[in-house]
């Protein structure tokens, strides 16, 4: 079983193309068969020339190679140094938002205490509750001892 590329030779080197079909016409030449026999086995030198053409260009491609290689380990320095400065700058944002949370929150603690402080305080309370309780025993004894009670309307 042989198989054939697109151009109707052989696909292994050393094989002749397959017999045309019976309706194909006969104007079509076949390919001649090639001149020098194929030794299975052996390998041929490839040409001195050939091979330091090769090498030169695979040299070639190994510069290029390693300069992109070094273009893109600039570029990740790069990127590195940006990433660095991102987080720097975000860490510093933080920080500004945290202070400026801090002022607005001293800034109210402060009218808190402001407007606290013009409150009496817990002395000044127990003693208008004193003077209070002692005044209502004196006017409700007083009523009592001038009969004011009777001014009152009858239940």
């Amino acid at each position: 079983m042989t198989e054939t590329s697109p151009s109707g030779r052989g696909f292994v080197p050393g094989t002749s193309a397959p017999p045309p079909p019976a309706s194909a016409p006969a104007a079509i030449p076949a390919a001649p068969a090639p001149t020098t026999p194929v030794v299975l086995g052996k390998a041929e030198p490839l040409p001195s020339q050939g091979s330091t053409l090769g090498s030169d260009q695979l040299a070639r491609i190994e510069d290029k190679c390693s300069r992109i290689e070094d273009k893109y380990a600039r570029s990740e320095a790069l990127l590195s140094r940006v990433e660095e400065k991102v987080e720097g700058a975000a860490g510093r944002m933080n920080e500004a938002a945290r202070q400026s949370d801090l002022s607005a929150l001293r800034s109210e603690v402060r009218a808190i205490a402001d407007r606290t402080r013009g409150l009496p305080g817990s002395g000044a309370l127990v003693l208008t509750a004193i003077i209070t309780a002692v005044l209502t025993v004196a006017l409700t004894i007083a009523a009592q001892r001038f009969h004011l009670d009777a001014m009152l309307p009858p239940r």
